[in-house]
């Protein structure tokens, strides 16, 4: 079977190596891809919301399967666009409807769902332009730190957690007024601030099924110790030594089994990842987001781990019989860390190569091409977060350890990575 791969990040290189591993991959074709998904199968220049170019890639190059790996083009409908096209109704696309999708594209849609459901998660209020005023009443009787959350998709930068009540009035007024976020924040929530240690919980469900893959906990700020600028995610680590079986059967019962047969109850088609952003508190979890796809660089850490073979998994989603299939892991300790360019999370450069990605890894130790550019023999950088190295070890000091020394061979200019990721638990 062919495979179109979307995306362009570490999380897709990562997938595109697990998808390749499989017998049922014929070829895996990767739209737009970067320099490490090159070496996995063919990259071809669509963007992933360009629906009627990948519509031709799929006519193209017979393509039996869709996967999906970033957000947008799922919130935008390319399931319901593959469902609705004669041409293309018969391929199954690994994601969810656009309805389904509003568990990430919409912050209020999804504070509603899990209110609805009983899934347990902060106090919030939703405000617009037409209660403005009601939102100030609101902020100036809310205790300390609140948090402010665009409703709609801003490439992760849509928060903003406020230790006092004149940066809160500042930045809702931006939000709104102003547009901060676009039209993302339209409309935003205001939530309770939530005190605790975070996880990633990820779920491969076929609409009726479900399957528990690895956890992991993502390090989020620019500087060591988790201080500085929020980022995309600057390295992970699975398993989390916190999320021990008691913890899991709580989030399993209170948020998982809650969150599948709420999704039925409102008849929302849903065939893909979830991803819960869970929070530990006083030993019981609360969910802090919903995002329909797999994250990065979680899965940087999440897939080395998953010993299933990845498409056998997709290709029981369709047919709705995950319930099939137990999910097997690598007991080893994994960790990523991301190197990414001077100046990130703000303005920085591209166009540097990469020196030292030919070098022996060891195999314990894979490197995932994030914002990554062929440039004939060379590999250039082409985005904030560039690379990572993920490595498996016994302990998670092992595995950090085996992380930094490949790093320490791979050289851009103004290159920068943490060497703390896990430090809380070295």
């Amino acid at each position: 079977m062919n495979i179109l791969l979307l995306g362009s990040g570490g999380r897709e290189h990562a997938m595109a190596w697990k998808i390749t591993q499989s017998r049922l991959c014929s070829h895996l074709f990767i739209a737009p891809g970067n320099a490490g998904t090159a070496k996995c199968g063919t990259n071809l220049e669509t963007a992933v919301t360009d629906f009627e170019g990948l519509k031709k890639i799929c006519v193209d190059e017979n393509i039996g399967m869709v996967v999906v790996g970033p957000e947008e083009p799922l919130v935008k409908g390319i399931v319901d666009f593959f469902a609705g096209d004669k041409a293309l109704k018969k391929i199954p696309v690994i994601g969810p409807s656009a309805k389904g999708a509003q568990l990430e594209g919409s912050k209020a849609f999804s504070k509603k769902f899990m209110e609805r459901h009983q899934i347990p998660t902060a106090v919030y209020r939703e405000f617009d332009m037409d209660n403005y005023e009601e939102g100030i009443k609101y902020l100036e009787k809310h205790p300390l730190p609140i948090v402010l959350k665009a409703d709609g998709l801003a490439a992760g930068k849509g928060v903003v957690i406020c230790q006092s009540y004149v940066e809160a009035m500042a930045e809702y007024e931006l939000m709104l007024q102003h547009s901060k976020f676009g039209e993302a924040s339209r409309k935003i929530v205001v939530e309770e601030f939530l005190n605790g240690i975070e996880l990633s919980v990820f779920i491969l469900t076929d609409g009726k099924h479900y399957v528990i893959l690895p956890e992991a906990k993502d390090y989020k700020r620019i500087g060591e110790e988790d201080k500085g600028l929020n980022t995309g995610g600057m390295g992970a680590i699975s398993p989390v030594p916190f999320a021990d079986e008691t913890f899991m059967n709580k989030i399993t019962d209170r948020i998982l089994k809650p969150t599948i047969e709420g999704l039925g109850k409102d008849k929302i088609d849903y065939r893909g990842f979830i991803f819960i952003g869970v929070i530990k508190i006083g030993g019981d979890p609360y969910v802090i987001e919903y995002n329909c796809r797999l994250g990065d660089p979680e899965t940087e850490v999440v897939l080395p781990r998953l010993k299933n073979d990845l498409v056998e998994l997709f290709c029981a989603v369709p047919e709705q019989r995950l319930n099939e299939f137990l999910i097997e892991m690598d007991e080893r300790v994994a960790c990523t860390i991301m190197a990414v360019s001077r100046g990130y999370p703000g303005s920085y450069e591209k166009g540097f190569e990469i020196t030292g990605l030919d070098k022996e890894v060891g195999k314990d130790s894979i490197v995932f091409h994030a914002g990554t550019l062929s440039d004939g023999e060379k590999i250039l950088t082409n985005g904030g977060r560039v690379l990572c190295v993920s490595s498996f070890a016994e302990t998670i000091y092992e595995a950090v350890d085996k992380s930094r020394d490949v790093l320490e061979q791979i050289d851009f200019d103004g290159i920068y990575y943490r060497r703390d990721i896990g430090y809380e638990f070295l």
